[in-house]
């Protein structure tokens, strides 16, 4: 008897949960159409050739995956990373930018989107990512563009993207498997989304469409008939049409198959060098190389007293020696961070880490 409250108490929580799951996409279901990319401009955006001296589908891609790599860089959320793609996506089919102005609006939305969504400390501030990204512009250029996307997207920076739907409907499936079946791994998930945002062609599908069409290949490799029994809920409630389903899924197939595929550049996880160039050495002072010659540690497992002390001082001498070295301030203030986080930079850059 009691098992059996147990099992019912059990059932009530998470058909409790489920609703409010339930309620709570479809107020993200009447919302999600707002914070869609314009069609027209999106249209503008592909008509445009290589050579035209307007954003083309090549060169969003190319920042997009500029953005990606910042988010790994700085350790930030794959929620940033998704809002800092939809606001550079919408402000894109709403103006025409010119390559050279590219740059300063991925920092931008990325910027805004870390504001959006990070707490207060997770924040880089404008000046570490100019100077991470090696750009030319000011941090006043970065507020001014910051100002405009703010202008031109009225504000609503807390769009409502296809992380959200996937986090719902992972959450959902979750609510209705029971012990010892299988389960969805949503870091899974989140990278192969990330991999699908690099391509111009997902800035046309809808955030509900797009996290279904993943949740959907998953439940394919699974071969589970418990989990596609669920899903056919989800894409019922949802009212996602099967057309609109079996299109999408197609593609984003498609773009994690080409992912994984050989000829895709994938990571060889280097660790990131301090690179100094010829310049900066020439400035830096003998002790930024020198490393003092501490005392030798006994093999015999303790020390004599007198050997004690004698470590220490040797060891103090060092330590004193080392921050008693007169330094040069201009170069002593750019060497240890600008030049350490650039060099990490350059080498992080060429690490595309496979995200599934």
């Amino acid at each position: 008897l009691f098992l059996s409250k147990m099992k019912d108490l059990v059932s009530f929580e998470r058909n409790n949960e489920a609703h409010k799951l339930l309620k709570q996409i479809n107020q993200y279901l009447e919302q999600e159409s707002k914070f869609l990319p314009r069609p027209s401009g999106l249209d503008a955006i592909e008509a445009i050739l290589e050579n035209d001296d307007c954003v083309s589908p090549k060169l969003r891609d190319a920042k997009v995956e500029d953005l990606r790599s910042l988010t790994r860089f700085f350790g930030c959320s794959t929620e940033t990373f998704v809002l800092a793609v939809n606001l550079l996506d919408r402000f894109l089919s709403l103006m025409k930018v010119r390559p050279k102005h590219l740059p300063c609006l991925g920092i931008g939305v990325f910027h805004l989107a870390a504001k959006t969504i990070e707490e207060e400390c997770n924040i880089p501030s404008a000046h570490d990512l100019l100077r991470i990204s090696h750009c030319k512009f000011t941090v006043s250029d970065l507020k001014r563009m910051e100002k405009i996307v703010y202008e031109k997207l009225n504000g609503e920076f807390k769009a409502v993207t296809t992380l959200h739907f996937l986090h719902l409907y992972h959450a959902l499936v979750h609510c209705h498997v029971t012990e010892g079946k299988e389960f969805l791994i949503l870091d899974r998930l989140e990278a192969q989304l990330k991999a699908c945002n690099c391509r111009f062609v997902f800035t046309r599908a809808k955030p509900s469409v797009l996290a279904l069409s993943l949740l959907t290949l998953e439940v394919e490799n699974l071969k589970s008939s418990d989990l596609f029994e669920i899903i056919l809920r989800i894409q019922k409630h949802s009212k996602i049409s099967h057309c609109d389903l079996a299109y999408w899924r197609e593609l984003v197939s498609k773009c994690l198959a080409d992912y994984s595929s050989p000829e895709c550049c994938k990571p060889d996880n280097k660790k990131l060098v301090w690179i100094v160039s010829r310049r900066t050495a020439r400035h830096l002072q003998n002790s930024y190389y020198s490393v003092p010659e501490l005392p030798t540690i006994p093999e015999a497992g303790c020390f004599s007293e007198t050997e004690s002390e004698d470590s220490c001082e040797e060891m103090s001498c060092c330590e004193d020696g080392l921050s008693n070295t007169p330094q040069n301030d201009a170069e002593g203030e750019f060497f240890p961070q600008d030049l350490l986080h650039q060099s990490k930079w350059q080498n992080f850059c060429f690490q595309t880490q496979s995200p599934f």
